[in-house]
């Protein structure tokens, strides 16, 4: 996985956005992706690619026992433990690829805005499916097949510099993509939709839920959130651990 997060001056931008400073109650899909984690009383919980540790917060003051919280930024470890510390979260400099998953070790994994990064997505699946308890949830929001096959993931604009339409390319081209994010050159994996859903289902899991967010309401009158409405952006999936009828997790 490619760590920009490391980067100065992308941190530095990335530390202006409403989701970095004011947390999960600034985020576009939180009223969506709240209702969909299990109860967490007494429950061990794995955050991978935990940025500023928001979820393991929540996962805390929400009963978890014990919250592990992993990301490959140095930086981004360093402000979770500045900003979303708790006697039951670890946090820990790694890679979601490199991370160990011991088996049945966790009752849920969860994931957001992390997993478009990964190249082998499928293999994290097959890792998360072991380190799940039976009966485990694995939650997460990833980019949207859509908007990962964007031309460049912008608009065509009018001459105005209003967006005119969403451009799709090269969709059943898995892979690398090529983007510019907060000023910064940025490398992302392109997944289609088939490869998660049938990811998820090969390897263990029944998918719950499966929503594509939609931002409130309340926040449409924020400069470009109309526009949100038009071209999906981010995925959300509940996926329960099933029985592997006989054969391990690898």
């Amino acid at each position: 996985m490619h760590n920009e997060y490391d980067n100065e001056k992308f941190f530095q931008e990335y530390a202006k956005m409403p989701r970095s400073a004011e947390g999960l109650g600034a985020a576009g899909e939180w009223h969506q992706l709240k209702p969909l984690f299990p109860p967490l009383q007494g429950k061990h919980v794995l955050d991978l690619g935990c940025g500023y540790g928001w979820h393991c917060r929540f996962s805390a003051e929400n009963g978890a026992e014990q919250v592990l919280g992993i990301d490959l930024s140095q930086k981004m470890i360093e402000e979770a433990r500045r900003r979303n510390l708790a006697r039951q979260i670890q946090y820990r400099v790694c890679g979601i690829e490199e991370y160990e998953y011991p088996e049945g070790r966790w009752d849920c994994v969860i994931s957001n805005l992390a997993l478009h990064y990964i190249q082998d997505m499928e293999g994290v699946f097959r890792k998360v499916r072991r380190t799940l308890k039976p009966g485990g949830i694995f939650l997460f929001n990833i980019e949207h097949p859509v908007f990962t096959a964007g031309v460049g993931q912008d608009w065509i604009y009018t001459e105005e510099n209003k967006p005119l339409y969403w451009p799709v390319d090269r969709y059943f081209l898995p892979g690398e993509r090529k983007t510019r994010f907060l000023g910064c050159d940025v490398t992302k994996q392109h997944h289609t939709l088939t490869q998660i859903a049938m990811g998820l289902l090969n390897n263990g899991f029944e998918i719950q839920v499966m929503e594509e967010a939609v931002p409130p309401e309340e926040m449409m009158d924020i400069p470009g959130m109309e526009d949100e409405l038009r071209r999906p952006m981010m995925l959300l999936i509940k996926a329960g651990a099933v029985c592997l009828q006989g054969r391990s997790a690898e």
